[in-house]
C-alpha cells in the first residue's frame, strides 16, 4: 500500500490546484462501471479518489465525516455535563438571595413587592434561561444584585444554547472529566461546528465549510482534500471537460485516449507482429523508421540517412577524387511505410447482466472506446461503429458510450439482432473489407422469429437454447454471404459458449479467441491491427 506524507502549508508551498485531467481519469474509471458522469462525480465527491499528480489521495465526504464522528465520540467519552449548569444556578441563586434580603429589610415581610419578588422566584422549576427571563422587568433594590443579574442576562442566549444542547445531547456525555459551565460551553461550540460541518458535506454545501476550521478538526490532508472537492466540477467545466453535468466531446476523446493508450501500454512487445491482408492499399509514410533499399522498393529516400550512410562509409576510404561524398545503391536508405486497407468495422458488444461479473463490462467498453480513437486518428477513412446487444439490440453512439452500462434486469443475449444492425450499417458503410467483431461472455439466449421477440433458457445446465442457437446461425450464414468477417471475443469458456462458437467459425472462417476481461485490450488490438495493416519490408 502506497503512503502519503502531509505536511502543514506554511505559505511557502505551491497553491493547491487540481488537475483536470488526472480528475477526468479517475472520473472515467468509475463511468466503466456503469455509472452516468454526474453519478462518477458524486461518488468521487463522497468517496474520494486517487490523484497521482498530487502524490496524496483525496479524501471523500464519507471519510471526513468518519473521522468527524471519530472526534464527536471522543469528546463523549471524555467529558461528562450532567452538572455543568450547576455553577450558573447557585450564581443566579445568590443574587436572588441578595435581593430578596433587601426586598425584606426595606418592605417588610408582607409587603407586596416582595410576594411578587418570591411568586417569580418559585414559579415552577423552570429552566435557569426562563428564570432569568423572568426578572426582565423587575425593580431591583440592591444595586449590586441588579449589576450582577444584568451581567448574566447578557449571556441569556448562550445560556440557552447549552441548556437545549444538553437536552437533546446531554446524555450521551459519560466521561470521567465532569465540566463546569467554561467547559461545557466550549465543547458545545465545537460539537455544533463539527455537527454542521458533517451536514454541508453530506450534502455537498463545500462553500459553506470553514478550510481554517477543517484543518483544526482534521488536520492538512482534509483541508487539502476539501479545497480540491470545490474546485472538482468547477475545474472539469473549466477545462471544456463537462457541461451541464455531462461529458463533452473534448472529453470523451480524451477518455478513448486514455483508453487506447493503456491498451497499448500493456501489450507486449512480443505481441507486435502483423498478418497480411491480400493486396496493398494507401501507402502511410512511418517518418520515424527507415531501412536499406531492396530491389523493388519505391525509391522514397531519407535523404540525411541516405547521405550519411555514403559518410560512414566514405571515412573507411571511399571519399571521391572530388573531394565530395559519392552515393552507391548500399547508402540507399527509404522510409518505411505501412500498407492498409480500408475496411468497415462493427463492434458488438454484450450487454447483457452477466456482463457485469469479473469486471467484463468495463474492460469491454474500454476497448471500445481505444477503439473509436484509434480509428478515428490513426484510420480517419475507415467506419466504425458499436451495436450493444442484451435482449434486443441497438447502436450506440459514442457520445453516449462513456456512459452506458450493462441491462441490469434483462439476462437474455440477442446475437442475432446484433448481426442484423451490423448487417444494416455496413450496408450504408459499403467497402472491400468489412468485418464484425463480437465480445460476448454467453450464448444466444434470445432471437427474432417472424417478426416476434422471444427468448429462450438453456436447457438445463450447461445446455444450449437450440432455437436461438439456429436462428442465430442463419444470420451468421446472412452476413458470411455478403463477405463479413467475424472475430469473436469470449470472456467465458463455458462450453456452450464455445461450442456455440466453433459452429459459427465454422461457417464464417473468422477467428475466435478465449481471453479473460485484463487480455481482453491486448488480444483484440492485436489482432484488429495485425489484420489492417501490411508492412512492406
Amino acid at each position: 500500500m502506497k503512503a502519503f506524507r502531509y505536511s502543514r502549508w506554511d505559505g511557502s508551498q505551491a497553491d493547491f490546484e487540481l488537475d483536470a485531467k488526472e480528475a477526468l481519469d479517475a472520473l472515467s474509471d468509475l463511468m466503466m462501471e456503469g455509472l452516468s458522469a454526474q453519478e462518477a462525480l458524486e461518488w468521487m465527491q463522497r468517496y474520494g479518489f486517487p490523484l497521482a499528480g498530487m502524490d496524496m489521495a483525496v479524501m471523500g465526504t464519507e471519510e471526513m465525516v468518519s473521522q468527524l464522528r471519530d472526534q464527536l465520540e471522543e469528546l463523549r467519552q471524555r467529558y461528562d455535563l450532567g452538572d455543568s449548569m450547576d455553577d450558573i444556578r447557585k450564581r443566579l441563586e445568590k443574587i436572588l438571595d441578595k435581593e430578596q434580603s433587601a426586598l425584606q429589610s426595606r418592605h417588610g415581610h408582607e409587603s407586596l413587592r416582595l410576594n411578587d419578588f418570591l411568586q417569580r422566584r418559585h414559579e415552577g422549576a423552570d429552566s435557569v434561561f426562563d428564570r432569568i427571563d423572568r426578572f426582565e422587568d423587575h425593580v431591583w433594590e440592591d444595586p449590586e444584585a441588579e449589576e450582577e443579574f444584568r451581567e448574566l442576562q447578557a449571556k441569556q442566549s448562550e445560556i440557552q444554547g447549552l441548556e437545549q444542547f444538553l437536552e437533546q445531547q446531554g446524555h450521551r456525555f459519560r466521561g470521567p472529566l465532569q465540566a463546569g459551565y467554561e467547559t461545557a460551553q466550549e465543547v458545545r461550540e465545537e460539537v455544533e461546528a463539527i455537527q454542521q460541518m458533517m451536514e454541508d458535506l453530506q450534502s455537498g454545501n463545500f462553500e459553506s465549510i470553514s478550510i481554517d476550521q477543517l484543518r483544526e478538526l482534521l488536520g492538512e490532508p482534509g483541508a487539502q482534500s476539501l479545497m480540491l472537492l470545490q474546485k472538482l466540477e468547477s475545474e472539469l467545466e473549466g477545462a471544456g471537460l463537462m457541461r451541464d453535468g455531462e461529458l463533452t466531446p473534448r472529453a470523451i476523446r480524451k477518455i478513448g485516449a486514455s483508453a487506447l493508450s493503456d491498451v497499448y501500454s500493456s501489450l507486449r512487445k512480443s505481441l507486435a507482429g502483423e498478418h497480411e491482408t491480400p493486396g496493398y492499399g494507401v501507402g502511410i509514410p512511418r517518418p520515424d523508421e527507415t531501412r536499406l533499399w531492396q530491389f523493388g522498393d519505391t525509391l522514397d529516400l531519407d535523404i540525411v540517412k541516405t547521405v550519411m550512410n555514403a559518410v560512414t562509409r566514405s571515412s573507411g576510404g571511399g571519399q571521391s577524387k572530388s573531394g565530395g561524398v559519392s552515393l552507391e545503391v548500399d547508402d540507399f536508405e527509404i522510409r518505411e511505410k505501412d500498407y492498409s486497407t480500408e475496411t468497415t468495422t462493427i463492434l458488438l458488444l454484450d450487454m447483457s447482466w452477466s456482463m457485469s461479473w469479473e469486471d467484463r463490462f468495463p474492460a469491454a467498453k474500454r476497448v471500445a472506446l481505444a477503439m473509436d480513437q484509434l480509428i478515428r486518428t490513426q484510420f480517419p477513412r475507415d467506419h466504425f461503429s458499436i451495436v450493444g446487444f442484451s435482449t434486443q439490440a441497438r447502436e450506440l453512439t459514442i457520445k453516449e458510450l462513456p456512459e452506458v452500462s450493462w441491462d441490469m434486469n434483462d439476462p437474455f443475449t440477442n446475437l442475432q439482432e446484433g448481426l442484423m444492425v451490423a448487417e444494416r450499417l455496413i450496408g450504408q458503410h459499403r467497402s472491400a473489407n468489412p468485418q464484425i467483431i463480437v465480445i460476448t461472455d454467453g450464448q444466444p439466449t434470445a432471437y427474432y422469429q417472424g417478426g416476434n421477440l422471444r427468448v429462450e433458457w438453456p436447457n438445463g445446465m450447461g445446455g444450449i437454447s437450440p432455437h436461438a442457437v439456429n436462428e442465430t446461425l442463419k444470420q451468421v450464414k446472412r452476413v458470411t454471404r455478403m463477405g463479413v468477417t467475424i472475430n469473436t471475443f469470449m470472456l467465458d469458456d463455458a462450453p456452450e459458449l464455445v461450442g456455440f462458437v466453433e459452429h459459427m467459425t465454422k461457417i464464417n472462417k473468422g477467428r475466435a479467441f478465449y481471453t479473460s476481461p485484463h487480455q481482453l485490450g491486448s488480444f483484440l488490438m492485436v489482432d484488429y491491427l495485425s489484420q489492417r495493416r501490411l508492412r512492406r519490408r
